[in-house]
């Protein structure tokens, strides 16, 4: 066979710019390589010096999808560094936020990013041509989860109502009735896209995954949890970095993160789903296993079937708190700064997001350090892309090169969170 390269200079529908390049070789993939090319951002760089309170504003504006993912591990990192603990009510308004942010996000990603590659479309507005209640049906999922994140975050982008130790205001239980009667009919909306989610034309890709993810002893994860694998990993998130390798890829300014002595691992979705399906509500159970999931899912291309179960879940979960919503008694608990270090980890959508800082005495950042999901993923995106790609290299050029940014489509790439390296030369004469 001929030498075949597949490349893709700007990849679509993924948050970000990003780009890949898989080279074949009679028959055998040489290279494959997911090559993020945005700029970094330096957000660890820009907290030292600030003040530990400014953490959970400055890290949210990170990214304008999963901020609240970014605040949570913030603020469980400050309050782990000063031995403070947010229980009761206050907890359960956490959960519910993220349940906010679980539910528009995993709908734009599965309903007008990912169902396009399965239906033949090149977006969300052409595939609305031929299917205008599918669409319109995910944008009012989305805004339902949109309302919650506005209603306790202070806003639907980059939230501003949360603080170390809870929140700065808490809405009364009037305010959530409109919601609560939104979250009913999505629910209802969910579980038939969930059943249509399962019903798609699936590749037959599966493969041996090393899935890591947080749980906990009763919940499906959120907040809080031990890092676990299925591989036998079972740690404390404060072990994280004991653990978890990052190191410079040549082809991307994000780091490849792998488990040391072992290999790359996967997050997200189908890592939780696989080592939590047990935590999962009785109606998402029931609703997974009639789309014709298992317990576990190793194919990375019904991650929208997993993503509509979580979803569901997120809806689920929401109206289980907002039914026992008591006003807390005040918006957040007290505590003392102090010097210290503090670790936090929190399932964004994408997969676990693990932070830790450094104070002093004063609460002033000393370092800082920020894990994304994507770029925990991008090793494992590669070795998915060699795989994918070795038995359909006979296929015609625009089809393989349609399969394969399915492929990575498939782990909803947020390419700007998994930005942080950036290589300088300096020249002197």
């Amino acid at each position: 066979m001929k030498t075949k390269t597949v490349r893709v200079d700007a990849l679509a529908r993924v948050e970000g710019e990003g780009a890949f390049h898989v080279k074949v070789k009679d028959g055998k993939v040489e290279e494959a390589e997911l090559r993020i090319y945005e700029p970094p951002r330096f957000f660890e760089a820009f907290l030292r010096g600030r003040a530990y309170a400014e953490a959970p504003d400055i890290t949210a504006r990170i990214c304008g999808i999963c901020p609240v993912a970014y605040q949570m591990s913030a603020v469980h990192a400050m309050e782990e560094a000063f031995g403070v603990q947010v229980t009761g009510p206050l907890r359960d308004l956490r959960r519910l936020l993220y349940c906010g942010e679980w539910i528009e996000s995993h709908v734009l990603h599965a309903f007008l990013l990912h169902a396009p590659d399965f239906l033949g479309y090149a977006d969300a507005i052409q595939m609305a041509g031929d299917h205008p209640d599918l669409v319109t049906q995910a944008l009012r999922i989305k805004k339902a989860g949109n309302d919650i994140v506005a209603l306790l975050g202070g806003r639907e982008i980059h939230p501003i109502n949360v603080r170390v130790g809870g929140f700065y205001h808490i809405p009364k239980r009037r305010e959530w009735d409109k919601i609560v009667e939104e979250l009913k009919w999505a629910r209802d909306a969910m579980i038939e896209l969930v059943r249509w989610t399962g019903q798609l034309p699936f590749p037959d890709f599966e493969q041996e995954y090393e899935f890591v993810a947080l749980r906990h002893p009763d919940e499906y994860p959120f907040n809080e949890g031990r890092l676990v694998s299925n591989c036998g990993l079972d740690i404390p998130i404060a072990a994280f970095e004991e653990f978890m390798i990052e190191e410079h890829a040549p082809h991307s300014t994000a780091l490849h993160a792998a488990i040391k002595g072992r290999a790359n691992y996967f997050v997200g979705p189908l890592a939780r789903y696989s080592l939590n399906f047990d935590r999962l509500s009785p109606l998402a159970q029931a609703t997974a296993k009639e789309a014709g999931l298992g317990v576990e899912c190793r194919n990375p291309f019904q991650s929208i079937v997993v993503r509509g179960v979580e979803t569901l879940y997120a809806i689920d979960e929401a109206l289980r708190i907002l039914d026992h919503y008591t006003m807390p008694d005040a918006p957040s608990v007290s505590y003392t700064v102090q010097a210290g270090v503090g670790h936090g980890c929190t399932e964004a959508p994408r997969g676990i997001l693990y932070h830790r800082y450094v104070l002093d005495e004063k609460g002033m950042i000393v370092a800082a350090q920020i894990t994304p999901p994507t770029a925990q993923n991008q090793a494992t995106i590669e070795a998915d892309l060699r795989a994918f790609v070795e038995p359909r290299a006979h296929l015609p050029l625009n089809e393989l090169t349609w399969q394969c940014e399915q492929a990575i489509r498939n782990y909803d790439p947020c390419i700007s969170c998994s930005t942080h390296f950036l290589r300088v030369q300096v020249e002197r004469d």
